[in-house]
């Protein structure tokens, strides 16, 4: 059990947590108490609970446990928000397998022959703007007007408030910048509007803007990177999103902000607050709460917050059918009979003596064929053991189904390799420093410089293919190949790619994922994206 748990509260602040599919505003009810006026005024202690709630919407799906879902319609396991976005953005790439092409949404996303009826679209969109909702609903309660008329005049209570907003905000736009990312639009609805409000439809420019615009304005005053308590954000936080928007910025707005993604890694990096953590695994075990490296992440404790996230997923997932290695992470020792394998052309990534001793790879082969000729085969294709439910003493977690491990959404690691990449592409860092940044990530892999590489080395394509090494299962993987032009089309091909055993090029269009249908139905001011 982690000694400090803000999402402890999670619970307390999402019993009462009610939304709808038609709209996904937050709209109290006569026996509702999260966010409502009742709720606020019955303590000065609500204020931090219903912040953990708009926080607790990463982590849980609702107040009953595990299976229960806050969204009306919509199953707990399609739509939990680790997981949705792990899905996403790993399993339509070239670095993993699910086995169970049965599960409601999974086959289609990874053969990249998804519809806007697949029901973890849904999952996702209708979570994501549920975080929108929360925020908005959470900003219109913590008004100066709403304060003052509850006699709220502590001096200290109204500092810390002014604090949650700001985090409220950043939450906000870190949402809008995931939709921009993954559906390329979405509802623009703020807390300025009235709730049950029909948002107009805001494309990828004004969400840009929007996203910029906010977390620029609240950066100057949330706490100093590292700073704040476990699971609640900083400017750390804000600076990544900035970094990482710009990176992609000519993908989202056809414009290059490479410089502008450098003075975003250098702000984390001059606040000395993060180290690479000296061993590489110890990002991914049941303690990671630990590690110097962590920027955000979402929290994950077997007791306290059980539901099936993407950590639970990844590491039961990992057993391997014929292994049964699960008691070596910290779960039952079938975990779940191989639902999780590796397509052959990551596992390439790690091809020739160069790795044979680098940590990043913890691949398993054994008697397996590279090879996944039947997707149902769980004795086919190499298993992996990156993320863990051990501690970094090798002590089990506190549930041997739900895991304690947080899901790393940023690590400073990426920082330094989004700095080299920002710089090869023509941004002003300095082409020494890049080098030496992606030398340390190595150093750190295999205990010294024998894996170092030099200037020569250091292009766009080594780096694509070393951000799968240092940042595989992240939910980075289908946003680097868009951005390296390497999605969609032809260029490079992986198994299953396309519904297609050795894989195919696949439509321009799903470089973003359709509106669901069902959002559609709820709010005519949104129009489908083009292709679907």
């Amino acid at each position: 059990m982690k000694k400090l748990r803000f999402s402890i509260l999670f619970i307390a602040a999402m019993f009462s947590m009610t939304s709808c599919v038609d709209d996904l505003n937050v709209t109290p009810e006569d026996d509702d108490t999260f966010l409502s006026e009742e709720f606020f005024a019955s303590s000065p202690n609500s204020y931090k609970q219903a912040l953990a709630g708009v926080y607790g919407n990463l982590s849980l799906t609702g107040a009953t446990g595990s299976g229960s879902s806050n969204l009306q319609g919509i199953d707990a396991g399609t739509s939990q928000y680790g997981r949705c976005l792990w899905y996403l953005q790993d399993l339509t790439t070239d670095e993993v397998i699910w086995s169970y092409e049965n599960d409601a949404g999974t086959r289609e996303l990874q053969r990249n022959i998804w519809t806007a009826d697949n029901p973890i679209l849904l999952g996702m969109f209708s979570r994501t703007m549920l975080s929108v909702s929360f925020s908005n609903e959470y900003l219109r309660q913590t008004t100066d007007e709403k304060l003052q008329a509850r006699g709220v005049t502590d001096t200290q209570l109204l500092a810390d408030i002014a604090t949650y907003r700001n985090e409220v905000r950043a939450l906000r736009a870190y949402a809008y910048y995931v939709l921009m990312d993954l559906f390329g639009k979405a509802p623009m609805v703020t807390e300025n509007d009235p709730i049950n409000f029909r948002a107009p439809q805001a494309e990828r420019q004004e969400l840009f803007s929007f996203i910029e615009t906010e977390l620029n304005e609240v950066l100057p005053n949330l706490k100093p990177a590292h700073s704040n308590e476990y699971g609640r954000l900083d400017q750390a936080f804000a600076h990544m999103v900035l970094a990482k928007m710009y990176l992609n910025a000519e993908v989202y707005i056809g414009a290059n902000r490479y410089n502008d993604c450098i003075t975003e890694c250098n702000a984390i990096i001059g606040a000395n607050a993060y180290t690479l953590e000296s061993n590489y695994l110890d990002n991914f075990n049941a303690d990671n709460h630990t590690s110097s490296e962590m920027i955000f992440t979402l929290q994950s404790d077997g007791i306290v917050t059980q539901n099936y996230g993407a950590t639970t997923v990844m590491v039961n997932g990992e057993v391997g059918s014929i292994e049964q290695n699960g008691a070596s992470l910290g779960v039952s020792t079938g975990g779940w009979g191989g639902a999780l394998r590796l397509r052959k052309q990551f596992v390439q990534k790690f091809d020739g003596g160069a790795f044979d001793f680098d940590t990043r790879k913890t691949i398993i082969s054994g008697d397996r064929p590279i090879d996944i000729t039947s997707i149902a085969n769980q004795g086919q294709g190499f298993v992996i053991t990156k993320f863990s439910n051990k501690t970094s003493a090798g002590v089990n977690g506190s549930n041997q189904t739900f895991v304690d491990t947080d899901f790393p959404l940023f690590r400073y690691a990426d920082v330094l390799l989004m700095y080299a990449e920002a710089t090869l592409r023509g941004g002003n860092g300095s082409a020494t420093t890049a080098l030496d940044y992606v030398n340390q990530l190595r150093e750190r892999a295999n205990g010294g410089t024998s894996g170092n590489i030099s200037s020569g080395e250091l292009t766009l394509d080594f780096l694509l293919d070393e951000r799968a090494r240092e940042l595989h299962w992240e939910a980075h993987r289908r946003q680097d190949l868009i951005r390296f032009g390497k999605y969609t089309g032809g260029t490079y091909n992986w198994a299953w790619k396309g519904n297609s055993l050795n894989g195919v090029a696949i439509p321009s269009h799903l470089s973003v994922f359709p509106l669901p249908n069902q959002s559609i139905a709820a709010n005519p001011n949104l129009i489908q994206n083009s292709g679907y």
